[in-house]
């Protein structure tokens, strides 16, 4: 199991003016955060903290490959993922996320980016996954032929038209 500890990060406690972090992320880190979008992959992410007056900046880079559903065959498929992303967080007296800017209680000055982590991979994730051309489950591309076959809007189609749609195209043409 994977403890979500390792990514707090304790922004009081840093003392270089620019600090570099790396995780390897898999299936254990997904799991522990308990979220059901993306459960399986395999990411490297590199999180560089600039420390500035008054605020920090992080910048995160994560690289790798998660599992989603073929939106085709609804196999499972591996989906390419990079991502950078650009974190603004400053200490103040309660803790609160307003526009780009993160605000944390600054007598804790703990981070948690596992949350942050999960969401740049997530929306990273294209809005239409499909497997390559050829590597779709082939029984399911066959169900797939047929069906559309059997739905097409060919003019050749043996079905008989519904008389409504007739009358619809009827008043498509006159106007």
């Amino acid at each position: 199991m994977c403890s979500l500890e390792q990514f707090r990060i304790d922004l009081k406690g840093l003392t270089a003016e620019e600090t570099t972090l790396e995780w390897d992320l898999d299936n254990h880190f997904f799991a522990a955060l308990g979220e059901t979008e993306v459960e399986s992959g395999v990411l490297h992410v590199s999180l560089s903290i600039r420390k500035a007056s008054g605020f920090f900046e992080l910048f995160f880079h994560t690289v790798g490959t998660v599992d989603v559903t073929c939106d085709r065959c609804l196999d499972l498929m591996e989906q390419p993922i990079e991502a950078d992303n650009r974190l603004v967080v400053k200490l103040g007296s309660t803790s609160s996320e307003d526009d780009d800017i993160v605000t944390v209680d600054e007598n804790e000055g703990m981070l948690d980016t596992a949350w942050y982590i999960y969401e740049s991979i997530a929306l990273a994730i294209p809005i239409q996954h499909v497997h390559a051309t050829g590597k779709c489950n082939a029984a399911m591309t066959k169900a797939l032929e047929e069906l559309s076959a059997d739905r097409s809007g060919d003019e050749e189609s043996n079905q008989p038209v519904d008389p409504r749609w007739e009358a619809l195209k009827q008043l498509r043409i006159e106007n």
